[in-house]
């Protein structure tokens, strides 16, 4: 329980200071931190988390991972259900207390302005296609699961892998933002669609779907290039 206590919570920092950062501050008159502000805070929440509860969980925070991890042979099977759901759970507390935030400014519409949520089409924020978006989120979470399994892997300087893994998923959001919002985490994009509502709910399967086949061949592929085995 402590562990799916602890995913619960490191996905609910992911969506609330990711998530977060766009809705409140990406576009706030003036100051706003605009693309690369809302990259380097879904980054920092990830590194911060993996230093506060990395070593009580694993600190997955997105089923993808989760999943991944399961086909690299790190990560229990028996474990991918519960640790799924706690992830879940935590992504859609966040999006509510999100939510609660943002209503309290004057107007605010979380239909109309999308509330960060990850979608393709007329709903991308470059009008990408669902193919652009289905390849865009199946190699950026394979590019994902090689940097995890890597630095987690037991040759690699111990200490340093919370800070690679932030700043690559610093670097996908610099990449895929204008072409899906960036997900690469089932949980993060369920957790603000069930507070849009509308059509990023109808979109969603593709923000499961690309994320989990993209994590299981990065896992696949760093098996083939950092196998020990002779």
């Amino acid at each position: 329980m402590q562990q799916y206590g602890a995913e619960f919570f490191g996905t609910f920092w992911l969506v609330l200071g990711g998530c977060g950062s766009a809705v409140l501050a990406a576009a706030f008159p003036e100051v706003g931190i605009g693309l690369l502000g809302v990259s380097l805070a879904f980054g920092l929440t990830v590194l911060t988390m993996a230093y506060a509860i990395g070593h009580i969980s694993g600190c997955h925070l997105n089923p993808a991972v989760s999943v991944g991890l399961c086909v690299g042979g790190r990560f229990p099977a028996k474990q991918l259900a519960p640790y799924i759901i706690a992830q879940v759970l935590g992504a859609i507390a966040a999006g509510g207390v999100l939510f609660v935030i943002a209503n309290g400014q004057a107007g605010f519409d979380a239909a109309a302005s999308g509330f960060a949520s990850n979608g393709f089409g007329e709903h991308s924020p470059g009008q990408y296609s669902m193919l652009a978006a289905l390849v865009c989120e199946v190699v950026m979470t394979a590019m994902f699961l090689i940097v995890i399994m890597g630095a987690t892997d037991e040759r690699a300087p111990a200490g340093f892998a919370p800070i690679a893994i932030g700043l690559c998923l610093t670097l996908i959001h610099l990449i895929s933002i204008p072409v899906t919002n960036t997900s690469v985490n089932p949980a993060r994009s369920t957790g603000v669609a069930v507070f849009q509502g509308g059509w990023a709910l109808k979109q969603l399967w593709l923000f499961w779907i690309a994320p989990i086949i993209g994590a299981a061949i990065g896992a696949v592929l760093y098996k083939a290039i950092g196998s020990t085995k002779d």
